[in-house]
């Protein structure tokens, strides 16, 4: 720790930060970091199969699979900002991670909760468009419509992570050099500092609850035109087919705000808990590696997608 901060005229300047680990017995280290491995692995590869999926089977050309696959590939990147580097750490017994490895993980990570989110909300409308709308379904979700409504997530979400990143980087970092977290995030880094953070504090809160209600709004306003429709269908079967469109989006919806409103609307705790740990693998590992699970169990056609996929490259490879 001697060598990460610097003194200079009475006050340290940190150069590097120790993130937390799970436990500091090396054996449990190595179970722990395998586990996430394992983690890691098993979301990485449910993601990039639904991409593939996704990608290969024309039928699913549509703009509800088209958002999925951007959701899964922002999951897949996601869980891929934090998870390996705490792992190669735990087994490699080094929690060092440099001051701009700590900046680009928060910009990352502000980035990518972000544009999941936003994501989500679209996909919201269009299941309202697929649903209420039907025959102007392909005129207003259309492939133009698709593009601009991700490059917005996209370009919004570099503004808002930038923001909240330059602005906490602003501040010095003096009391500590220790991040108690397995990766660096903004509440976690706020404590470090020597400074005034209340203003930094108010505009987290401010724009996770500005953002995050206006999302759940729009959201919910979508949700209770469709169920209002549905129910008018006369057709039992049909009712069905439409709340099983919706039932995984609402899965992964409810997820991600319970958990990310969670830790970032808490009071602040000084506290060295393991309860912080926990809480942040909730919001920042566990949506990751259940969005396939969900998607996959309860979509029909993502499986039986998945299943051709899984056939063609059998037989092709049983060619070669």
């Amino acid at each position: 720790m001697a060598n990460s901060i610097l003194k200079m005229s009475n006050f340290t300047i940190v150069t590097e930060f120790l993130l937390m680990g799970f436990s500091d017995i090396w054996e449990l280290q190595i179970i722990y970091a395998l586990l996430f491995l394992l983690i890691y692995l098993a979301t990485l590869t449910g993601n990039l199969l639904i991409v593939v999926v996704t990608t290969l089977d024309r039928s699913l050309h549509t703009p509800m699979y088209f958002f999925l696959r951007n959701l899964s590939i922002v999951d897949a990147c996601y869980i891929s900002v934090t998870v390996p580097k705490t792992s190669i750490n735990s087994l490699v017994n080094n929690r060092a991670i440099s001051v701009a490895g700590c900046a680009a993980q928060i910009f990352l990570v502000l980035f990518l909760a972000y544009v999941e989110f936003t994501l989500l909300t679209v996909m919201a409308h269009d299941r309202y468009v697929a649903i209420c709308h039907p025959l102007h379904y392909p005129m207003i979700m259309s492939p133009r419509f698709c593009m601009q409504m991700t490059m917005t997530c996209l370009l919004t979400g570099f503004l808002y992570a930038s923001f909240h990143t330059v602005y906490t980087f602003q501040l010095p970092f003096c009391q500590s050099n220790v991040i108690h977290q397995f990766f660096c995030d903004t509440p976690s880094l706020l404590k470090l500092s020597c400074a005034e953070t209340f203003s930094n504090k108010i505009s987290i809160a401010a724009s996770v609850l500005v953002i995050g209600m206006v999302c759940f709004a729009f959201i919910t306003a979508s949700y209770v035109r469709i169920f209002s429709t549905v129910c008018k269908f006369p057709v039992k079967e049909d009712q069905r087919k439409a709340f099983s469109t919706c039932v995984p989006h609402i899965l992964v919806v409810s997820l991600f705000i319970i958990s990310g409103f969670y830790v970032y609307l808490q009071p602040p705790s000084h506290s060295e808990s393991i309860k912080d740990l926990v809480l942040s693998v909730v919001y920042s590992v566990i949506p990751p590696f259940l969005n396939p699970i969900i998607y996959s169990l309860r979509n029909k056609q993502i499986k039986e997608a998945v299943t051709i996929v899984m056939k063609r490259t059998l037989f092709y490879r049983n060619i070669a």
